[in-house]
């Protein structure tokens, strides 16, 4: 392509609103464009990107034994409504009605309507296992759409699903997508990590996330420093505290009064002179929620937070929302600070860290007062159930070492679901016995527009984006230098041959300052340059120079087109012959 003919709108500003490197850049690039918030149009660039994503993840789901099939993006709500989740789905769900006023949805996920194709035609176990796939866009209604295309209300998604007589092949399926999932990231070329995830809305049992690691993730991942151990800060897990003192240790309760120190921080310097030992570990942190129609409390250490999902399952419901003050006020006498579970008289869950703790800090249910010297046992009872967020320094689950922290975007996300759908929907088989049961499907999906922002994300500099090889919109970029007919004549011949050769090149063939062609081959992130100089032509040599490199290399004319399709190769690009002038 020739940079003259093409429709590249950069731009030089950073727009107001774009804040993470991935916003920024792809607008400024010209890769994308905002239609309305979180409704984006994909611009030539980023169309290019977005095709190779495509075509990596295509053919490693057809090679893992995967079909694809093209679903609806208009739904008939009934088939949500078979299964009630189009009420669960709350808001997020795009809600519509025809000119006869059925209703519709625009589908988020569409493990419904792939269970209703199957259920129509699958009825025999001679008949599975069965994986079928799409590619096709998502809509959500995100309430705060943000980071451009990584949180957006219109995504592209590959969604597949895998049909199986029993949960023993379902894990067999299950499988075969995780190693493909491996494949297709590598090839992707991105830093990622497996790890432990919670299925959410879409049901199901076993489950895993592929966490693109950058410092921008919205997710939290904790990451064993020893083993192999890896899991999204909701659902991670680790060794429980013990404390070996005696009920008959801890001094009876007392309530100190303390003015005005409602928070941990605060409660602890108070405290610390009348009260040595006291740190936030010893501190009990009591907070409410409401959960249905009731209102529950959550005790924590004090160095600790709630993990809001392990305590909805650890109450039966599927989200618990933090009390309001006049909540707070009603349930326990006193203001938002000063909640404790001693003569709390709801329902009182409570973490096994701060069960173990044998003499705590807590709030009175009393303004400015807080009791000392109390004991989970002796002082008030509550249900003992994990729902702590795991931190960086915990002991690893699996083998005791220490958990690292890290920051991710989820890219990929792989479930068994289990009979969660066909159970609901009647999509059933006969096994051999001639007995009728429900098929066990997994789910597997991949945000393929989220991971070409999460590229940029982990691949970028203060110039611009660095795109790995196998999905740069081009793989070389060609820079004429001067007024002289020879560089550009000279670039030209080279356009063609690496075009004979399968490589995709941009030709800048515009009568551009040297500075301005630079500055936009880097924010383009196009990985290999060639800079053409009517000096260097003179000596039979060209400048060659990767994205990522400070020092550019000299290379023989001659010997430049073969150079650079190898380096494509090398760093994981495709060759693709073609005829030299399109």
């Amino acid at each position: 392509m020739r940079y003259s003919k093409a429709f590249i709108p950069t731009l030089k500003e950073v727009p107001k609103d774009a804040t993470t490197p991935s916003h920024v850049l792809l607008l400024r690039g010209g890769f994308v464009r905002m239609v309305g918030a979180g409704i984006y149009e994909m611009l030539p660039l980023g169309r290019r990107v977005l095709s190779k994503i495509e075509r990596t993840v295509r053919r490693e789901m057809d090679d893992a034994g995967a079909q694809e099939v093209l679903m609806p993006a208009l739904l008939p709500a009934e088939y949500f409504q078979e299964t009630g989740r189009y009420d669960s789905f709350g808001g997020a769900l795009f809600r519509l009605k025809d000119r006869k006023g059925a209703e519709y949805n625009l589908g988020p996920t569409h493990e419904e309507i792939i269970t209703d194709m199957v259920r129509r035609d699958v009825k025999s176990y001679r008949q599975l296992p069965l994986n079928l796939y799409q590619i096709q866009m998502k809509f959500r209604d995100e309430p705060r759409p943000r980071a451009g295309i990584l949180r957006c209300r219109e995504f592209l998604m590959k969604d597949a699903y895998s049909f199986d007589v029993d949960e023993a092949h379902a894990l067999e399926s299950y499988a075969v997508m995780r190693e493909a999932y491996h494949r297709i990231f590598k090839q992707l070329g991105l830093d990622y990590r497996v790890v432990a995830a919670d299925s959410g809305a879409m049901g199901g049992s076993t489950s895993a996330e592929f966490q693109v690691l950058v410092q921008t993730g919205e997710d939290s991942l904790v990451v064993c420093s020893s083993c192999d151990y890896a899991a999204n800060v909701e659902v991670a897990e680790t060794t429980l505290p013990t404390d070996a003192s005696s009920a008959d240790e801890t001094p009876d309760a007392t309530k100190v009064h303390t003015p005005g120190v409602g928070s941990i921080a605060d409660v602890v310097a108070f405290l610390t002179p009348t009260l040595p030992g006291i740190s936030p570990a010893r501190m009990l942190k009591s907070l409410l929620y409401t959960a249905d129609e009731r209102v529950v409390m959550a005790v924590v250490r004090g160095d600790d937070d709630v993990n809001e999902i392990r305590l909805a399952r650890a109450l039966g419901v599927s989200e618990v929302v933090l009390a309001s003050a006049e909540d707070v006020r009603k349930a326990t006498g006193a203001q938002v600070g000063f909640a404790g579970p001693v003569g709390f008289e709801g329902e009182i869950v409570l973490d096994p860290a701060a069960a173990a703790v044998a003499d705590a800090v807590i709030g009175a249910n009393e303004t400015d007062h807080h009791l000392a010297h109390v004991r989970h046992g002796r002082d008030f009872e509550g249900r003992v159930a994990s729902i702590r967020m795991v931190k960086e320094g915990d002991p690893c689950p699996s083998c005791g070492a220490e958990l690292r922290s890290f920051r991710g975007i989820e890219g990929g996300h792989v479930f068994v679901l289990g009979t969660h759908y066909s159970a609901k929907m009647g999509a059933t088989f006969l096994d051999p016995e001639g007995e009728e049961k429900p098929l066990v499907m997994g789910c597997y999906g991949i945000g393929v527009s989220r991971l070409m922002a999460a590229a940029i994300e982990q691949h970028h500099d203060d110039d611009g984006i660095l795109w790995p090889m196998s999905i740069a919109p081009y793989q070389v970029i060609l820079t004429p230098l001067g007024k002289e007919a020879g560089p550009l004549q000279a670039a030209e011949s080279l356009y063609d041959e690496l075009r004979a050769l399968g490589v995709e090149a941009l030709l800048d063939d515009r009568a551009e300052r040297p500075g301005v062609k630079f500055k936009d081959a880097d924010l383009l992130g196009i990985p290999l340059r060639v800079t053409i100089g009517q000096r260097g032509l003179d000596a039979g040599m060209l400048e060659l120079k990767r994205r990522d490199a400070k020092e550019a290399e000299k290379v023989p004319l001659a010997e430049t087109a073969a150079r650079v399709a190898t380096w494509v190769t090398g760093l994981g690009g495709e060759l693709s012959p073609r005829r030299a002038r399109a």
